[in-house]
């Protein structure tokens, strides 16, 4: 019998957020047996407990948030994604303020926090969901499109398409969460260098730099732009420059990056459905808006067939 699992103990990671800029600390806690993943803000005096669930997420813009109004937490993915990845089932994230730092863009720094502190079992079953038959789902408002066929093991095939030479169509795989250390978590998260002023402009990356991101670019900025990005980073825009699309503050560590990246944020954002998923997803132009309506989805079919797998009892 599989057991669920947990961590040995408590570990803590410190760092700005990446559209705040606020400094926040993260403690991770083990978690009893059927607590799932949950969040806690501990810098309100009215602390709330929020299950990190599809249905109690407010908004998608840019990242993943949990809640809303004043006990909002922001940009969980990356940790929700480590998590996932390395099998924990119940964990308690409490934050000193209102968003998960970015670190390196990645889910890296979460995935050794978890494997220096070790995960060990809860004393019950693991809940895991095996589907039947096939599904189909789309968001028409980014064009993605989500397949779903039955696997006894969570596997995901990912496609992104940007309508540009720079990255254009790209793929990426993992065949099972064994190869998510390695393969998935070292994938940082990427934007094009033109959306950088318009995202500072509505109050998004003030925590952001051009060390934590891949930056493409695409389109050729004035020299006016680069001086105001180079004043905003610090850097000298002097030394700026563009190798095969890439903006050479930081090197990709494969060349398929940002599907990888995506498929990182979709081990996430699927986790929001509330348990583990024994499927294999074929993802097109995934993204956290998609992501997050694509794991409703997943949860009300769940409800509507909850007897299709013995362990789902």
């Amino acid at each position: 019998m599989e057991y669920q699992n947990t961590i040995q103990k408590e570990f803590r990671l410190t760092g700005p957020g990446l559209h705040t800029g606020r400094t926040v600390t993260v403690t991770v806690k083990p978690a009893f047996e059927d607590f799932g993943i949950a969040f806690r803000r501990t810098d309100r005096t009215n602390i709330i407990t929020q299950h990190a669930l599809a249905d109690l997420v407010g908004t998608t813009n840019r990242g993943t948030t949990l809640g809303s109004g004043r006990q909002t937490i922001a940009t969980i993915e990356h940790l929700m994604s480590a998590l996932h990845g390395l099998g924990v089932d119940n964990a308690l994230v409490e934050l000193d303020g209102g968003e998960v730092p970015i670190l390196d863009g990645s889910a890296r720094p979460w995935l050794l926090e978890l494997v220096r502190v070790g995960i060990r079992p809860n004393a019950a079953p693991r809940r895991a969901y095996t589907f039947r038959e096939p599904l189909h789902f789309e968001y028409k408002p980014t064009g993605s499109v989500f397949d779903l066929e039955p696997c006894d093991h969570f596997s995901v095939h990912c496609v992104i398409d940007f309508p540009n030479s720079v990255i254009g169509r790209q793929e990426a795989d993992m065949n099972n969460l064994s190869e998510y250390p390695a393969s998935i978590a070292p994938c940082r998260t990427f934007v094009f260098l033109h959306e950088i002023e318009p995202l500072l402009h509505f109050n998004l990356i003030k925590g952001g730099s051009l060390d934590n991101a891949l930056v493409y670019v695409n389109k050729e900025l004035t020299p006016r732009q680069l001086k105001r990005l180079g004043k905003t980073f610090n850097k000298d825009v002097g030394n700026f420059k563009v190798h095969d699309g890439v903006l050479n503050t930081t090197d990709p560590y494969f060349p398929n990056e940002p599907a990888r990246h995506k498929l990182l944020d979709f081990v996430g954002d699927v986790r929001l459905a509330g348990c583990n998923l024994n499927a294999h997803f074929s993802i097109y132009k995934p993204g956290h808006k998609a992501n997050n309506a694509f794991a409703r989805f997943l949860m009300q079919y769940m409800k509507e067939h909850p007897n299709q797998n013995p362990e789902n009892k």
